[in-house]
């Protein structure tokens, strides 16, 4: 047994190893017997320990690796019975005479139990770990002294079982892949492959072997794939889908593959080659294909309709159109629109005969600069033209389908789409896709994504002329409802501004509901208003109508301006009035509940300025605060209080008076000259407030002014600008008296208002005066109560008013033939330009209006006035 090295069983290196780390395979047989096993070797993988008996059945060598896997070292193990080293107790008996049998000369093999050693094992102590099997192969052999002795050789009988695990394991993967499989050696040849890839290269899975890779593809994608397997087999970097494209043999169809490469290693970790798994993509690059197209035209839908119809134009329309198909889809394209809807004439329904004369609105091109009109001639952006009857063109407009042109001679276009642009069962105009050559020729899929294109187009199209017909309407009716020519009031010069919205284009924009007016009350008084009915468009513009009338309808009552506030917002409200069927739905809500969808909201500020005494009563619904500007003095918002918008209700809404110096300017507007979307509110205030620097400029110049100092401050809104100067009644154009209750304050009112008459020059009106003002003054008498106040006020017209304290108004009745009174208040109307009367904080005033003498004034003579009742 001393013949045989203690560490014969184990790998170790030696010089003479290979520089690959392993025999050649073109080696001559007898030279491998002398090369030490490499790294990986087979015996590495399996771990065989080894141990020699000697002629006393005593052990005498022990490996290392029966060291490692009995956990008993080799000083612990020599000189030791091996049943004892790691048999079991209960099976040394049965060990013992085996022994006996292997000494007296005979092989034995057998799998016996053992005590894999575990972490805690002591050195020189039995393994205490897992119980183990060890498949033990024992030769019998001879000493040098002709003793019988035997060599032992161990295997773990659970490594051999995961070795055949692992090796079924690997066969079934490697056959029963769904993926072509490939197993590639150090010289690029295929060593091993498996059924599928068989099944598409034909043959059988052995016919491929020592296959190289130009066997499989072309030269140039050949040589591609032999670097990166070189680059993987030196790096050890694995690529994962790299595409191969190749025919197929005996098709010759080209396909294409998804490969995944990476380098497979020994048990030991020397490279043995490179791993090929492949898995055919063209189907899947078609869909791919597809898709991509899908998300291009879907994606040029998304920016269709994020780019078309941001202007209510129709011709920006149509450039927008094309801007988001050239050069995406197609190389060129023009747009024609019937020239009647760009005239403003509304479109027939249904299908146009094709025949009628088109505008050519838009011209794009990414490659030249000849316009198309799918007849062969050029027609200038701009120009009026028609298609012939028996054109494509012609024919797409008559049947509202999409026709494909025939390229013309010598044109770069070899493909041209005529689309028409139908927009709710209308055709407006007719759309030209066109292509060059070099590009791909337009596909069903192209022809679907145009109509689609087309009618988008069409229907901002259409659009646009629905809202510029409305935008005409709405502007007609807003600017009948607004004051005609520059307002007149007495005691104040007026100058007035109103402008439509304008968009960031430039375009006007939806008509708002913003509006002033000025009214003329009795006693030279004036109502200056302006409001702004919230929301945009026709609806706005009725509201601001029908509110802008409610506004004279309660002026002319004389109310205070806080009840007219009121009164005009139960108006607002009742103008959204709800149904029999809301009506219900609104009963079963909460009681408290507001529902302010249902009723027109609108901002307004009304101011009642009397020109005696200068003050102005201010009433505010929610709109900005009026700004007054002293003389020598900066300008200043007033302070009154703004109250809840018209159309909300349940807040009454609070007065507030003023005394204006003469010669102040006051400014009503709203607030489409101070916001936009680019200036907040109170930047726009400061900045209106600062361009109101000298009052004393002519109105119209200050109007002018604050206009082109806030340009860049108002936007899409429409902007209502009031202004006034005061100008207060002076006071020798007044005349005031007051009378005691008792019936000679008649005569004295007479003789009163014949000498202010007099003083005034008014001669022509004394005798109508006298009359008239007896006849109020004996009314106040029998039917009023209190002192009597008269005062004569003298502008552009006379105004007389009888005062007292009594709160019934007067009713103007017909007296009958047999009255002998009731006819004074017929007097008044027949002789007066107008009358009427109003109450007061402290009564009721009673007045009339006489127009001052003059060339185009005719008087009613009082005598023919008074027999005229009889």
């Amino acid at each position: 047994m001393s013949e045989i090295p203690a560490r014969a069983t184990e790998s170790t290196d030696s010089e003479e190893s290979t520089e690959s780390g392993g025999p050649s395979e073109d080696a001559p047989l007898g030279d491998a017997v002398w090369q030490s096993s490499p790294p990986g070797s087979i015996y590495d993988y399996i771990k065989v320990a080894s141990f020699s008996i000697g002629p006393d059945g005593l052990v005498d060598q022990w490996s290392l690796r029966a060291e490692q896997l009995l956990g008993i070292p080799a000083e612990h193990a020599v000189g030791t019975d091996p049943i004892d080293a790691f048999v079991d107790p209960d099976l040394r008996e049965r060990g013992q005479r085996k022994m006996a049998e292997i000494l007296d000369g005979r092989e034995w093999t057998g799998v016996v139990p053992f005590r894999a050693p575990d972490a805690s094992t002591a050195p020189g102590q039995r393994g205490r770990g897992q119980r183990g099997l060890a498949e033990v192969y024992v030769m019998p052999t001879r000493t040098e002294d002709g003793e019988k002795a035997a060599v032992c050789i161990v295997v773990d009988v659970r490594v051999l079982r995961s070795i055949e695990t692992d090796l079924a394991a690997s066969q079934a993967i490697f056959g029963q892949s769904p993926f072509g499989f490939l197993l590639i050696d150090p010289d690029l040849r295929v060593r091993r492959a498996n059924q599928r890839f068989a099944s598409t290269f034909g043959g059988t899975p052995d016919d491929h072997r020592g296959r190289g890779v130009h066997d499989y593809l072309p030269r140039a994608e050949g040589d591609r794939v032999t670097a990166t397997l070189r680059r993987v087999l030196e790096t050890g970097d694995s690529i994962t889908d790299m595409h191969v494209t190749g025919p197929v043999p005996g098709t010759g169809e080209r396909r294409h593959w998804s490969v995944n490469l990476y380098r497979v290693h020994s048990g030991s970790g020397r490279p043995i080659g490179v791993a090929w798994l492949g898995t055919d993509i063209t189907a899947r690059r078609q869909a791919a294909r597809e898709a991509a197209a899908a998300r291009r035209n879907l994606a040029l839908l998304n920016d269709a309709g994020a780019r078309i119809g941001n202007s209510l134009d129709l011709e920006t329309t149509a450039r927008e159109l094309l801007d988001v198909v050239v050069p995406g889809f197609c190389d060129l394209a023009t747009v024609d629109l019937y020239q009647g809807l760009l005239v403003g004439d509304e479109t027939p329904p249904g299908l146009a005969d094709g025949s009628a004369e088109l505008r050519r609105v838009a011209f794009s091109s990414a490659v030249s600069d000849a316009p198309l009109n799918g007849a062969g001639e050029r027609v200038q952006l701009g120009a009026v033209h028609h298609y012939p009857f028996n054109s494509p063109c012609a024919d797409a407009l008559r049947t509202a389908r999409p026709r494909a042109l025939p390229p013309e001679d010598g044109s770069l276009v070899q493909s041209t789409l005529a689309v028409p642009m139908v927009a709710h069962d209308t055709v407006v105009g007719l759309v030209q896709f066109a292509r060059t050559k070099g590009s791909e020729p337009f596909g069903d899929r192209d022809r679907a994504l145009a109509v689609e294109l087309a009618a988008r187009a069409a229907v901002c199209i259409d659009n646009a002329r629905l809202y510029r017909r409305e935008h005409e309407r709405a502007l007609i009716l807003q600017r009948s409802l607004l004051p005609p020519g520059d307002p007149e009031a007495s005691g104040l010069d007026i100058a007035c501004r109103y402008l439509p919205g304008e968009a960031a284009t430039g375009r006007a924009s939806e008509v708002g509901g913003d509006w002033f007016d000025v009214i003329e009350l009795p006693g030279h008084r004036t109502a200056l208003v302006v409001g702004d009915v919230m929301g945009r468009g026709l609806r706005a513009a009725v509201a601001m109508g029908e509110l802008r009338t409610a506004v004279r309808t309660l002026a002319q009552l004389d109310l205070e301006p806080a009840e007219v506030l009121s009164q005009l917002d139960e108006i607002a409200r009742g103008l959204g009035a709800p149904s029999g069927v809301q009506q219900a739905t609104r009963a079963a809500r909460r009681p408290r509940e507001a529902d302010l969808s249902e009723v027109y909201l609108a901002t307004c500020v009304y101011a009642v300025y009397d020109s005696v005494t200068r003050r102005c009563t201010f009433a505010n619904a929610g709109h900005l605060p009026p700004v007054l500007v002293e003389p020598g003095e900066s300008a200043l918002m007033l302070d009154v209080p703004p109250g809840l918008p018209l159309g909300v209700g349940g807040e009454p809404f609070e007065e507030v008076e003023v005394e204006l110096p003469e010669g102040a300017l006051l400014a009503l507007y709203t607030d489409g000259l101070v916001e936009s979307r680019d200036h907040p509110l109170d930047e726009g205030l400061q900045a209106f407030v600062g361009a109101l620097t000298d009052p004393t400029q002519p109105l119209e110049d200050v109007c002018d002014q604050v206009l082109n100092t806030l340009d860049s401050h108002h936007g899409e809104d429409d902007i209502a600008l009031l202004m006034a100067r005061v100008q207060g009644l002076p006071s020798d154009s007044v005349g005031d008296w007051t009378l005691p209750r008792e019936p000679r304050s008649v005569g004295r009112a007479r003789e009163y208002a014949r000498a202010q008459l007099l003083d005034w020059d008014m001669e022509p009106l004394v005798d109508t005066t006298e009359l008239l003002v007896s006849e109020l003054v004996t009314n106040a008498l029998r039917y009023g109560e209190g002192e009597i106040r008269l005062r004569l006020l003298l502008d552009r017209t006379l105004v007389c008013e009888v005062w007292d304290s009594g709160l019934v108004q007067p009713r103007r009745r017909r007296a009958r033939d047999t009255d002998e009174g009731g006819r004074g208040l017929q007097l008044v109307g027949l002789l007066s330009a107008a009358w009427g009367s109003r109450r007061t904080p402290r009564g009721k005033t009673v007045w009339f209006e006489l127009p001052l003498p003059g060339a185009d004034t005719r008087l009613t003579d009082p005598a023919e006035a008074l027999l005229s009742l009889f």
